[in-house]
């Protein structure tokens, strides 16, 4: 015999958790199952360890600024209804302590185990009955009914609402699945073709040789990739790997970059790169290397003058179509990525059910009726720095308000 419930939430990462603590509290009869044997694993690993939960940059007037999609303006609805100051109003109720470290992203003082240990208390106040580890085997709808029915690790249970909140492929190493997608395309859903974002790039070949042995060099840049309307710029740090690049300004122009496209890099920005190399040569005998490391870091300076015989030199003896050169290659250095370290590195996953199959209002899928999907398996990804977190907050609270009981 099956179990009822009014709603069943698959997935208990932070849309999961939220979604079903909220439901809870609103009188609903809720199941929250998750496959994992440890609860929400992301949360635990996110912002070193300390949590990044939010990001109170975020505007609720145009919340869309921070949010990539097919429908950037998708996201808006319900991130104007649970805004950055409604979580941290939760977060202070529960005694976190947090900070605000850079740029608007708000992180706990202590271990991120403290958000877990928050809605974990949400979902006990609400009452929610929690099954994990627990396999979902099969999901069917049985429209005469009305009711979704779940066979699982521990037995049938059904529901006349479903919400899918497993999240998708991003660090499959703690778990995560295609489950929900499998789940829209079963149901008749498009979805957007996934791919990992947030993610380090690589660049192969003996090309980046010379740029391997910068690992672990870290410097502020200024990134942009794209076209016209289409392009789009960050101001962050950038860190040089073995493979590749890394670092803040990396991630967040992964998730516009689109294969084959270049990348330009300002290890400079705000600086006229020409007009100090040419300042130099008039007044200085110092070794161009030399001169350069007033502008970026020395072994960045060692690395690119040793490339050109022209540059190992004093700068006065220096070309001036080598130093032309160097400041060109300084302010906008043009390559274009191999590809991604892919979903083991990746924060999160871009693409995911298309907006275009659910209600902005509830996240409820328009020809599915009860079945709901929120989170990181939709097609809205975020910035790096708390946004994907808030969008967590945001769907499963708009979700959540739209659940019927009984």
């Amino acid at each position: 015999m099956s179990s009822s419930f009014d709603a069943i939430v698959i997935g208990a990462g932070a849309a999961g958790l939220f979604c079903a603590a909220q439901a809870g509290q609103r009188g609903l009869r809720v199941l929250l199952i998750d496959h994992a044997e440890r609860v929400a694993e992301k949360i635990r690993i996110s912002g070193g360890g300390r949590c990044n939960f939010t990001n109170r940059e975020l505007d609720p007037r145009a919340p869309q600024r921070h949010y990539l999609g097919e429908n950037p303006h998708f996201c808006r609805s319900a991130l104007a209804r649970y805004t950055p100051a409604d979580f941290i109003a939760l977060v202070d109720l529960h005694g976190i302590a947090w900070h605000e470290k850079h740029k608007g992203q708000l992180f706990c003082d202590g271990p991120s185990q403290q958000i877990i240990d928050l809605l974990l208390a949400e979902c006990a106040d609400g009452h929610v009955e929690r099954w994990q580890p627990c396999a979902v085997q099969s999901v069917a709808f049985d429209a005469d009914a009305g009711r979704y029915r779940l066979q699982t690790a521990r037995g049938q249970v059904e529901a006349p609402q479903l919400v899918i909140a497993t999240g998708g492929l991003a660090i499959p190493q703690i778990g995560a699945t295609d489950f929900g997608w499998r789940i829209a395309a079963q149901f008749g859903l498009k979805t957007i073709a996934p791919r990992p974002a947030l993610v380090p790039l690589t660049f192969g070949g003996q090309a980046w040789a010379p740029y391997a042995q910068l690992a672990g060099l870290a410097l502020p840049v200024a990134i942009s990739t794209g076209t016209g309307k289409a392009r789009m710029r960050f101001d962050e740090d950038l860190l040089f790997t073995h493979r590749g690049l890394s670092g803040p300004a990396i991630l967040q122009i992964s998730t516009y970059w689109q294969p084959g496209t270049a990348l330009t890099l300002d290890f400079a920005p705000g600086t006229d790169v020409q007009a100090r190399l040419t300042e130099a040569k008039r007044d200085s005998r110092k070794r161009v290397a030399n001169e350069l490391a007033t502008l970026v870091p020395s072994r960045l300076a060692d690395a690119w003058t040793g490339e050109d015989p022209g540059l190992q030199r004093p700068i006065n003896e220096a070309a001036d179509k080598s130093l032309a050169q160097l400041a060109e290659r300084i302010s906008r250095w043009s390559l274009v990525p191999e590809g991604t370290e892919g979903y083991k590195k990746a924060e999160v996953t871009a693409g995911g059910v298309d907006t275009r199959e659910l209600s902005s209002q509830t996240l409820e899928a328009a020809r599915q009726p009860g079945l709901f999907f929120i989170g990181e398996t939709v097609d809205v990804t975020g910035w790096l720095g708390g946004y994907n977190f808030q969008w967590a907050w945001a769907s499963a609270h708009a979700c959540a308000q739209a659940l019927q009981a009984g």
